[in-house]
């Protein structure tokens, strides 16, 4: 059997998607009996896996071009490149519309946001998710949204994402004030938010106001670390930043490149995350991992993924995120447990499993 990867959408892995997609093309099991390759434009050849056979696509890079391509192209590539079936792991932006070829459609977030969006978008959407073989989401939270839409359960698998735990994990840091990583030098101490600056259900403006009431109430040298890509609203994100009271112990990185993002990570004494339509939620997991107690929103699959080992918070009550940020950083016992359940908790969650799973359900569809 020979299965496709779908590449386009993903950002060239620089986005939560593109992470994941990257994360489980290094994971893939080997099996003879089993193929993989990946297909995309040429300039992905080498971002996801050196190890496995890349089919370059000629089209163009607009998303019309793209959904063109999706929609009446596809079919004949497939065809002739032997694939028997394709995993679209970007599948809220870009698959087909029918599928002669087997396919199944990863989800990362609830569809309901994602048909909130555009009336357009939510035409495609509704059209390639309700003719799709299969639907592979990583939380719950997800599949009962996709019931209550009217989807059959049967098909919807719940796999859930992984941890690279070679690279997130508890590490000793020295004292030095200066976590020096290329091209940041950060001030420490500091919480971080580690997300996309993408939009309003984010709360990165919340957040900043939340953390002014911390510091005034605290007095505390903590500063705050945005984490992330950013989208064109980010430039409402930086006003607000600018205009604080305490705007010059908030930093914002932009993306951060991958290679140094768990040292990032291992440096701050809490990861705060304030975004409330996440279907998955997987920084908090990778906060865990290293070590890092977690406060966060009680909203979307947050809850479920990170099981009652962290302080949740309603996002749009600024003095109830400032007491879970001072509660995180200040309450030693809570600190601890937090810590230690984090780090029990992660555990349970690998890529390697995951790439498995998913492997086993593109399997059934041929």
């Amino acid at each position: 059997m020979k299965f496709g990867i779908d590449t386009f959408g993903c950002d060239s892995g620089k986005s939560g998607v593109g992470s994941y997609l990257l994360s489980l093309t290094q994971n893939l099991p080997s099996d003879e009996n089993c193929e993989a390759v990946l297909f995309g434009h040429a300039a992905d050849r080498y971002t996801y896996s050196n190890a496995l056979p890349f089919a370059q696509v000629l089209c163009g890079d607009s998303l019309n071009a793209l959904r063109f391509w999706h929609n009446f192209s596809a079919e004949a590539f497939y065809k002739k490149n032997g694939i028997s079936a394709v995993l679209y792991p970007a599948a809220a932006r870009l698959m087909p519309g029918r599928f002669k070829t087997p396919g199944a459609a990863v989800l990362h977030d609830s569809l309901s946001v994602v048909l909130a969006k555009s009336r357009f978008s939510h035409r495609l959407a509704l059209r390639g998710f309700g003719r799709v073989q299969k639907i592979i989401v990583p939380t719950n939270y997800i599949k009962n949204d996709l019931l209550r839409l009217g989807f059959d359960g049967a098909k919807i698998a719940v796999v859930r994402h992984g941890i690279d735990h070679n690279r997130f994990f508890q590490r000793p840091l020295d004292n030095d004030e200066l976590l020096n990583l290329k091209p940041f030098a950060i001030k420490r101490p500091y919480i971080i938010y580690p997300s996309s600056v993408s939009g309003p259900s984010k709360k990165h403006i919340e957040l900043i106001k939340a953390f002014e009431i911390f510091k005034k109430r605290t007095g505390s040298p903590h500063r705050l670390v945005f984490a992330g890509a950013e989208s064109e609203w980010g430039r409402e994100v930086h006003k607000a930043a600018f205009e604080s009271s305490v705007s010059s112990d908030i930093f914002l990185t932009g993306f951060f490149p991958n290679e140094g993002f768990p040292l990032l990570l291992s440096g701050a004494d809490a990861c705060v995350f304030p975004s409330v339509q996440e279907g998955v939620g997987l920084p908090i997991l990778e906060a865990m991992a290293a070590g890092i107690p977690v406060a966060a929103a009680a909203s979307g699959a947050i809850p479920e993924i990170s099981a009652g080992k962290a302080i949740l918070f309603d996002s749009d009550n600024l003095e109830e995120m400032a007491d879970a940020i001072e509660k995180v950083l200040g309450d030693k016992k809570a600190r601890q447990k937090m810590i230690l359940d984090g780090l029990s908790w992660s555990k349970k969650f690998n890529w390697q499993e995951c790439a498995r799973a998913t492997i086993d359900v593109l399997r059934g569809l041929v």
